[in-house]
């Protein structure tokens, strides 16, 4: 039988870096053995969902790549993929329920008969675990369909999975103890159980449970703080899953590739967002400097800066230097715009240097008479400016570079120079040094 999995959120709020993360592994599961991925909507709660979470849901597994295969805007063989479009299929799978003599009446609810028997369940990640169900005390039957005739999570979760052909259901490990439920469901519907298997939770640094308040819990956030999908992706495959190896730098092709269900960890995963900012950094590097130039993009205009034919050849020098798009606007302003701000401590660290304001002067001057700027020539002339006046070459490139750019660190002096050209260089060393 082919493999179907299926990730089924409910639309009450943004895409939860846990719901990611199980959308992801079932994906990876999916495509891992050629299999196909079913996208659900669990929409049964008029009262909570709404349009917005809706959209976040879609709009957010399309931006990390996880497509679907069936579901919303794709249609399938076994739709309606909208749990409020499946009342009748309900119905149908009720009366199977209440034929078999399986569920009965108790103050206008229904509940459903448990077997008084214990339910063992061979889990993908957790492994064997059994649940007695003789002690009615402890596992009282279960409502399946509300006074108000509304079904609840578990008969609907069961028979979409039923209907939907699934073959295997990954899913967080706060479900554990709802799959005894769902496999006597099943039994008592005449249908073969998927396989389960059960993901360990996300905590925060601190080991706390991670609520939807928690720094990185919105993947909506991350494309606006300038995180690209590629990186979120491999740090979200990381929480709870191994390579079983020092990798760690995956694409999204790779992950299919490397994927079991066996790498994935039992104890619960802690959030570490300096490790989603580093992995991001990775998949940035990895980028063209065209490509990087495109996707910074939209923040360098947002912060004002003009992104003209200068800009593309500007970005790429710092694609080396910065962790997350949204550090790149401070790290070129200086190369795009003439007003710019000064780094304090590094401007006090120039006029540490008595000789400083006489050698910028200078390169001013002797810049203004090379006769062709080159990179290499601009170069040679702070070192034979700094000659001339009796220094070492090191002790000049600092101070130019505050001085063009207000900055103790950033792009490599040479592309500074080559970047803001003869007559910008000129007007900089001269302005900064009637400063000191």
């Amino acid at each position: 039988m082919s493999v179907r999995t299926r990730f089924a959120p409910s639309p009450t709020g943004y895409l939860h870096v846990g719901g990611a993360r199980t959308a992801l592994f079932n994906y990876l599961f999916a495509r891992k053995h050629g299999g196909t991925f079913v996208l659900r909507v669990e929409d049964t709660d008029e009262a909570r969902n709404t349009q917005p979470a809706r959209d976040a849901i879609f709009s957010g597994m399309q931006w990390l790549g996880l497509d679907w295969d069936e579901g919303e805007g794709k249609g399938g063989d076994y739709g309606p993929y909208n749990q409020s479009e499946r009342t009748a299929i309900y119905d149908k799978w009720f009366e199977v329920l209440r034929e078999k003599g399986r569920v009965y009446e108790e103050e206008g609810a229904w509940r459903f008969r448990f077997e008084r028997k214990p339910i063992t369940m061979h889990d993908l990640v957790c492994g064997e675990v059994t649940i007695d169900y003789r002690d009615e005390s402890n596992t009282p039957d279960m409502v399946v369909r509300r006074s108000d005739g509304s079904y609840v999570f578990h008969f609907v979760n069961v028979v979409d999975d039923l209907e939907m052909k699934i073959t295997h259901v990954i899913r967080g490990e706060d479900h554990l103890m709802n799959t005894p439920k769902h496999l006597q469901l099943f039994e008592a519907l005449g249908a073969e159980a998927p396989q389960y298997g059960h993901i360990p939770l996300i905590l925060n640094a601190d080991g706390s449970k991670m609520s939807k308040r928690d720094v990185g819990a919105a993947v909506g956030d991350y494309p606006r703080q300038g995180y690209i999908a590629p990186g979120v992706i491999n740090f979200i495959a990381l929480l709870g899953w191994s390579s079983k190896s020092d990798e760690e730098i995956f694409t999204l092709e790779e992950l299919v590739a490397r994927f079991s269900l066996e790498a994935v960890n039992r104890a619960p995963a802690r959030f570490d967002a300096e490790k989603c900012t580093w992995l991001n950094q990775q998949h940035l590097l990895k980028l063209s400097p065209e490509a990087f130039a495109e996707e910074a993009k939209s923040f360098v205009a947002d912060a004002g800066l003009p992104v003209d034919d200068r800009y593309p050849a500007v970005a790429a020098v710092v694609r080396e230097k910065v962790r997350l798009l949204s550090e790149v606007p401070a790290a070129i302003g200086f190369l795009l715009a003439d007003a710019f701000d000064l780094d304090a401590e590094a401007v006090e660290k120039v006029r540490g240097n008595a000789a400083a304001k006489d050698l910028l002067a200078a390169l001013a001057n002797d810049f203004a008479a090379i006769p062709e700027w080159t990179i290499d020539a601009a170069k040679h002339q702070i070192g034979e400016t700094a000659k001339a006046a009796g220094a070492k070459p090191g002790q000049l490139m600092f101070p130019v570079r505050v001085a063009l750019s207000g900055k103790s660190g950033g792009p490599d002096l040479g592309d500074i120079l080559g970047l803001l050209g003869r007559e910008k260089c000129v007007e900089r060393l001269k302005a900064f040094s009637a400063e000191l």
